[in-house]
């Protein structure tokens, strides 16, 4: 990932804000997706429709002429993850008829409109960008909402990419934000679905900590203060601490309980100790005086537990 690209995302998310109203999408403008199907009324007739015009903006910016492609070649396959990972937060932001999955929408957008399968003029490295599409297919077999699961710790990261971008960078929030996606990290590497070694979604996780580590080394360019930016989790958090402040909770509770129970004989005990030592002509001030300091010890150790 590099500046750039975070910008598309930026601008995307004006036509296609990433959340419901009233559990519908809010498309504020068509933009995009008027110039992305063609000003053709037909092919943009649903939700889903548009938000394939969405998905195809960033094939044509990116990848639509050999320039773009030079830019971002070395992260070519890094940001069809990214694009993936958008496309899957906006297909599960509701449910859409006909698609349950990322194979349904590649079937019946990718497969078949001819967008997808045009050539692209001046680039020698792709013929199309179903061509493109297809070095990453296997990703069409995931869980779209196990993906979709990454998207907020991608849109983190680019707001701190785009922070920076200004004529003016804003530097002040760089540890705030880095402490919002560190947690966001650290969900995502305790999360069973994706935290397993080998797996694609763990392939995911690698490509956001490499940008992660990457953003890090910008930002030392355009601010002061980078080097100190925390790094992300590399280890599972557990659940133990958990069981262990529930046991001493548990236990807490108990003693609370029984040690006001046993001071109920514990006091009388001492009590009737004092008056046998009277009865037997004891030096009594002696005796009850210890006797005294014994039981305040005693009630001040019961306090403690309590």
């Amino acid at each position: 990932m590099n500046e750039n690209m975070c910008k598309f995302f930026e601008v995307i998310k004006d036509d296609f804000p990433d959340t419901l109203s009233d559990g519908k999408y809010q498309f504020n403008n068509d933009n995009i997706y008027s110039t992305y199907c063609d000003n053709n009324v037909d092919k943009c007739k649903t939700d889903i429709d548009k938000i394939n015009a969405g998905y195809l903006y960033f094939f044509i910016t990116i990848f639509g002429d050999s320039e773009s492609i030079k830019n971002h070649e070395k992260n070519n396959m890094n940001i069809l993850q990214y694009i993936i990972i958008w496309l899957s937060y906006m297909l599960t932001r509701k449910t859409n008829d006909g698609i349950s999955n990322l194979n349904d929408f590649y079937d019946q957008y990718v497969n078949k409109r001819e967008e997808y399968s045009t050539s692209i003029n001046d680039v020698n490295e792709y013929n199309n960008y179903k061509e493109i599409i297809d070095k990453k297919q296997d990703f069409f077999n995931l869980d779209m909402r196990i993906i979709s699961r990454f998207y907020n710790a991608l849109k983190l990261l680019c707001n701190m990419y785009n922070e920076i971008n200004g004529d003016v960078p804003n530097c002040a929030n760089n540890h705030g934000n880095a402490n919002k996606i560190i947690n966001e990290y650290q969900n995502l590497l305790n999360d069973n679905d994706i935290g397993t070694d080998g797996s694609s979604y763990r392939q995911m996780l690698s490509t956001l900590s490499t940008d992660y580590d990457n953003f890090k080394k910008y930002c030392d360019e355009k601010c002061t203060g980078c080097k100190s930016i925390p790094s992300l989790p590399t280890t599972k958090t557990t659940q133990l601490s958990g069981h262990i402040s529930e046991d001493t909770s548990s236990s807490s509770s108990i003693a609370s309980k029984l040690i006001p129970a046993l001071s109920i004989f514990a006091i009388p005990f001492f009590l009737g100790i004092a008056y046998k030592y009277s009865l037997f002509g004891f030096d009594k001030r002696l005796k009850i005086q210890y006797l005294r300091e014994k039981l305040k010890k005693l009630k001040k150790k019961m306090n403690n537990y309590v």
